[in-house]
């Protein structure tokens, strides 16, 4: 293995960053388990970043995938294509958006890209306004709305951003306020701002945070600032890479936490859907959609063989209440993580929504993350068979769980006992 690593590293960039101390490489999975090269079975607690949603080598997705492969691969989308207009046709009703539109791209940090493009077309303004501690992708325009340090290389951007308080709930200047408080605040915090700005394009924002570490505003946050969003024509964007497709069991989208308003102006979507294919897209109103006044086309966007995937996917997870798992797995994992970070004086919080979870690391006694400690669990998890994330802002010190959905209580008892040891080893 170590000769691998050696190759990765003359040829890869330092900064495609790799797990471990000593890497490891995943040759084969089954279910929520993968095995490596040197034959040591792992239960997936991470699933490929969210991406493996419902189960390594899924039959039902090998099978459409195979078959498909065997008709065409692909054609781009100069011509009709049936499997991406099936797809297209499940998700435009599963969205909640009137009279939507759906257009394909190959990820989620695509996905976004084309979200901002057609809400500044639309409103004909490059200001955009997105939450502190996000994260859209690694594209240019994708970095430079990104409020997470960690995950932004350069200043420089096509877009002038502005960040709104709200998406952290435990941390800053609003942490101990109320719900009810908390909302009041930021939705102050953003009238504040607006008086400050020319016209703005949309305000785009993760209904949970994935690479921030998965937190949350209180539920209903989203629905009040649209109320503000929508006197002054400025669109939402939610940005459901992460959150989408009932990983959050309570919802099937995650705005739906903050639906008193409405849907989104402009939905984007990726990672899941394609079950380990590289599938993203953007749903938003014909009107919105329809409003660009160029060409484009997509050549790897809804290939045959990538909606062949996801309509399988899409199928066996309605089919199986996938949303529901989550809700009921993911509702016992937590508690029982909070129950063992209560006894480890390092774990400042454990947050999540079904299968979604972040367990966040801090000195007891000045909040200071604690990121070292962070990777310490990370090693110490594979060690003991388990692998998870990690994430968090300003430093990385929250440890990411989000399991397939297919997840078994038997399973989230194992992978929780591994995290205890790895735990109370600090």
């Amino acid at each position: 293995m170590s000769s691998l690593h050696d190759r990765h590293r003359a040829v890869i960039p330092d900064w495609v960053s790799l797990y471990y101390r000593r890497p490891i490489e995943i040759t084969h999975g089954e279910g929520r388990h993968v095995w490596d090269a040197d034959g040591n079975r792992y239960l997936d607690f991470f699933g490929g970043i969210l991406t493996t949603m419902t189960a390594h080598a899924l039959p039902e997705v090998t099978k459409a995938v195979a078959e498909q492969a065997g008709r065409i691969i692909h054609t781009s989308t100069l011509y009709l294509n049936r499997p991406m207009i099936e797809l297209a046709e499940r998700i435009a009703a599963l969205s909640g958006i009137p009279d939507a539109r759906v257009f394909f791209t190959t990820s989620g940090t695509e996905a976004n890209d084309t979200a901002l493009l057609l809400a500044t077309a639309h409103r004909r303004s490059n200001q955009v306004l997105a939450m502190r501690n996000s994260y859209h992708g690694r594209s240019f325009s994708a970095v430079s709305i990104t409020g997470n340090r960690a995950w932004s290389p350069t200043s420089l951007s096509p877009l002038q951003t502005l960040y709104v308080h709200g998406a952290v709930r435990t941390r800053g200047p609003y942490a101990q306020l109320s719900d009810e408080r908390f909302i009041r605040a930021c939705v102050a915090d953003l009238e504040d701002l607006l008086g400050h700005t020319r016209d703005v394009a949309a305000l785009i924002a993760e209904p949970v945070q994935g690479v921030g570490g998965f937190t949350a505003p209180p539920d209903g946050l989203y629905a009040a600032f649209r109320e503000v969003l929508a006197r002054h024509g400025i669109l939402w964007i939610s940005d459901e890479v992460q959150t989408g497709w009932g990983r959050t069991g309570d919802h099937f989208w995650g705005w739906q936490a903050h639906a008193e308003n409405g849907p989104p102006d402009i939905l984007t979507f990726a990672k899941g859907i394609g079950n380990g294919m590289s599938i993203g897209g953007v749903v938003a109103p014909a009107e919105i959609m329809n409003g660009l006044d160029a060409n484009s086309i997509s050549t790897f966007g809804g290939s045959p063989i990538t909606m062949a995937a996801g309509l399988a996917n899409l199928t066996h997870l309605l089919e199986h209440d996938l949303q529901g798992n989550a809700r009921r797995v993911g509702g016992l994992l937590i508690e029982r993580l909070r129950a063992i970070g209560a006894g480890v004086p390092l774990v400042r919080e454990v947050r999540g929504r079904g299968l979604m979870i972040g367990i966040e690391l801090a000195d007891p006694e000045t909040g200071e993350a604690r990121p070292e400690q962070a990777a310490a669990v990370l090693e110490a998890a594979r060690e003991g068979g388990v692998l998870i994330g990690k994430g968090g802002g300003h430093n990385t010190s929250v440890l990411r769980i989000a399991p397939p959905l297919t997840l078994t209580v038997a399973e989230a008892e194992e992978g929780a006992a591994v995290l205890e040891r790895a735990l109370r080893e600090l």
